[in-house]
Protein backbone atom coordinates (compact mmCIF):
# COMPACT_ATOMS: atom_id res chain seq x y z
CA UNK A 1 0.00 0.00 0.00
CA UNK A 2 2.79 2.47 -0.69
CA UNK A 3 0.20 4.18 -2.62
CA UNK A 4 1.22 8.45 -2.55
CA UNK A 5 -2.68 8.86 -2.77
CA UNK A 6 -3.76 7.59 0.71
CA UNK A 7 -3.56 10.48 2.88
CA UNK A 8 -4.79 9.28 6.02
CA UNK A 9 -2.05 9.65 9.02
CA UNK A 10 0.92 7.29 8.47
CA UNK A 11 0.68 5.51 11.85
CA UNK A 12 -2.75 4.68 11.05
CA UNK A 13 -1.97 2.99 7.39
CA UNK A 14 1.16 1.33 9.48
CA UNK A 15 -1.24 -0.09 11.84
CA UNK A 16 -3.87 -0.89 9.06
CA UNK A 17 -1.03 -2.70 6.94
CA UNK A 18 0.13 -4.63 9.86
CA UNK A 19 -3.21 -5.57 10.11
CA UNK A 20 -3.80 -6.44 6.75
CA UNK A 21 -0.74 -8.23 6.38
CA UNK A 22 -1.65 -10.91 9.37
CA UNK A 23 -4.04 -12.47 7.28
CA UNK A 24 -2.76 -13.85 3.92
CA UNK A 25 -4.13 -13.28 0.45
CA UNK A 26 -5.46 -10.07 1.48
CA UNK A 27 -4.80 -6.94 -1.77
CA UNK A 28 -5.19 -3.50 -1.08
CA UNK A 29 -6.36 -0.53 -3.12
CA UNK A 30 -6.63 2.93 -2.99
CA UNK A 31 -8.60 5.61 -3.64
CA UNK A 32 -9.71 9.54 -3.16
CA UNK A 33 -6.92 9.50 -0.78
CA UNK A 34 -8.00 6.56 1.57
CA UNK A 35 -7.57 2.40 0.66
CA UNK A 36 -10.01 -0.55 0.84
CA UNK A 37 -9.92 -4.18 0.11
CA UNK A 38 -12.75 -5.96 -1.80
CA UNK A 39 -13.52 -9.18 -3.21
CA UNK A 40 -15.94 -9.14 -6.12
CA UNK A 41 -16.62 -5.31 -6.30
CA UNK A 42 -17.69 -5.72 -2.64
CA UNK A 43 -15.83 -3.54 -0.09
CA UNK A 44 -14.58 -4.97 3.55
CA UNK A 45 -12.02 -2.95 4.93
CA UNK A 46 -10.74 0.15 4.68
CA UNK A 47 -8.91 3.39 5.85
CA UNK A 48 -10.42 6.98 5.90
CA UNK A 49 -8.74 9.90 5.07
CA UNK A 50 -9.04 10.65 8.13
CA UNK A 51 -7.66 7.80 9.94
CA UNK A 52 -10.52 5.91 10.24
CA UNK A 53 -10.34 2.48 10.14
CA UNK A 54 -13.68 -0.05 8.98
CA UNK A 55 -14.58 -3.69 8.75
CA UNK A 56 -18.04 -5.17 7.18
CA UNK A 57 -18.68 -7.40 9.78
CA UNK A 58 -22.29 -9.52 9.56
CA UNK A 59 -24.16 -10.23 12.66
CA UNK A 60 -24.20 -11.12 15.22
CA UNK A 61 -20.41 -9.98 15.34
CA UNK A 62 -20.77 -6.98 13.92
CA UNK A 63 -23.10 -6.32 17.24
CA UNK A 64 -20.26 -8.04 19.21
CA UNK A 65 -18.00 -5.70 18.06
CA UNK A 66 -19.77 -2.39 18.63
CA UNK A 67 -20.52 -3.43 22.43
CA UNK A 68 -16.99 -4.85 23.31
CA UNK A 69 -15.01 -1.74 21.97
CA UNK A 70 -17.93 0.92 22.86
CA UNK A 71 -17.86 2.08 19.31
CA UNK A 72 -20.28 2.71 16.27
CA UNK A 73 -20.51 1.88 12.71
CA UNK A 74 -18.23 3.46 10.40
CA UNK A 75 -18.08 6.92 9.10
CA UNK A 76 -15.24 7.67 7.04
CA UNK A 77 -15.93 11.24 6.90
CA UNK A 78 -18.33 13.00 9.87
CA UNK A 79 -20.37 14.33 7.24
CA UNK A 80 -21.00 10.89 5.72
CA UNK A 81 -24.06 8.69 6.88
CA UNK A 82 -22.60 5.55 8.47
CA UNK A 83 -21.77 2.49 6.84
CA UNK A 84 -24.73 -0.27 7.87
CA UNK A 85 -22.19 -3.56 7.92
CA UNK A 86 -19.16 -1.66 8.92
CA UNK A 87 -17.65 -1.07 12.22
CA UNK A 88 -15.49 1.98 13.24
CA UNK A 89 -12.11 0.80 14.52
CA UNK A 90 -11.03 2.84 18.16
CA UNK A 91 -7.43 3.62 17.92
CA UNK A 92 -7.16 1.79 20.60
CA UNK A 93 -7.73 -1.51 19.48
CA UNK A 94 -6.28 -0.62 16.00
CA UNK A 95 -3.08 -0.88 17.94
CA UNK A 96 -3.98 -4.50 18.88
CA UNK A 97 -3.42 -6.74 15.49
CA UNK A 98 -4.20 -9.87 17.60
CA UNK A 99 -7.65 -9.09 18.64
CA UNK A 100 -8.87 -8.00 14.98
CA UNK A 101 -7.33 -10.36 13.47
CA UNK A 102 -10.45 -12.92 14.16
CA UNK A 103 -12.94 -10.02 12.96
CA UNK A 104 -11.34 -9.22 9.49
CA UNK A 105 -11.05 -13.21 9.06
CA UNK A 106 -14.55 -13.19 9.90
CA UNK A 107 -15.17 -10.12 7.30
CA UNK A 108 -13.30 -11.86 4.66
CA UNK A 109 -15.56 -15.32 5.34
CA UNK A 110 -18.20 -13.16 5.15
CA UNK A 111 -17.48 -10.73 1.63
CA UNK A 112 -16.46 -14.30 -0.02
CA UNK A 113 -19.79 -15.27 0.29
CA UNK A 114 -21.74 -12.01 -0.88
CA UNK A 115 -22.97 -11.66 -4.47
CA UNK A 116 -20.33 -10.07 -6.89
CA UNK A 117 -20.89 -6.85 -8.01
CA UNK A 118 -20.78 -6.02 -12.07
CA UNK A 119 -19.38 -3.31 -12.91
CA UNK A 120 -21.93 -0.39 -13.97
CA UNK A 121 -21.39 0.45 -18.06
CA UNK A 122 -20.06 3.94 -18.84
Amino acid sequence: MADKRVVAPPEKVGLYQKLLASVEGIDTKSNFGSAYTAINGNMYTMISKHGVVGIRLPEPERSEFLTKYSTELFRGDPAWPPAKEFVAVPDKVLTDTKALRPYLEVSLRYVKSLKPKTPKAE
